[in-house]
């Protein structure tokens, strides 16, 4: 009994720091996935919104094409004016340009801008970015594409962090068990304590 017992005094903080490290080290590279997603969010935004606020006709700022954005993978744009309405886009979800949730495009007015996880409904998450213009017009521009393939690595990374973390508290338990019982105290020094 004495041994299980220094097994486990000995396993257990060695098995915490291992769920810290694999937890650290998942959430860096999430972290990393998702931040590097808004990377062309980032440069289409701000040029549109360059592009709005210098005058120029905003239909001719839209990508070619129309985005199913419940589907496709290209990123899209959508403008939007000062209240909130759709003014031109090329993301649409059903047919029609979608409109973020309340209070995302004032909080962008008033900050300059905002980053954001849109979910405009189930099974459809958007990385978004969000730059006001003013100019001739004012309004919001709002960069966007679909999650889809960076989730899918981030369940991945979540899986190999989850099996890495398995074999560390397995290789450090057998490890803590194996000098716990051949490196251990002695049948006398156990008598003592």
């Amino acid at each position: 009994m004495r041994i299980g017992s220094g097994i486990l005094k000995h396993w257990l903080p060695i098995a915490a720091i291992s769920v810290i490290l694999c937890g650290l080290v998942y959430l860096a590279v999430q972290q990393a996935l998702r931040g590097g997603l808004n990377d062309p969010q980032i440069q289409m935004a701000e040029d549109a919104a360059s592009a709005a606020a210098s005058g120029t006709a905003i239909e001719s700022i839209l990508p070619p094409g129309r985005v199913d954005i419940a589907r496709s993978l290209a990123p899209f744009l959508i403008f939007y004016d000062q209240t909130g309405n759709v003014v031109a886009s090329s993301g649409y979800l059903h047919d029609r340009a979608p409109a973020p949730p309340d209070g995302v495009l004032d909080y962008a007015r008033q900050h300059g801008g905002d980053r954001v996880t849109w979910q405009p409904e189930a099974g459809v998450r958007i990385a978004a970015v969000i730059v006001p213009f003013r100019g001739r017009e004012a309004g919001c521009v709002l960069a966007g594409r679909l999650m889809r393939e960076v989730e899918k690595r981030e369940d991945l990374v979540m899986f190999q962090a989850g099996a890495a973390l398995l074999a560390c508290l397995g290789v450090s338990l057998v490890a803590v068990a194996f000098c716990e019982w051949f490196f251990g105290p002695d049948d006398k020094a156990s008598a003592e304590c």
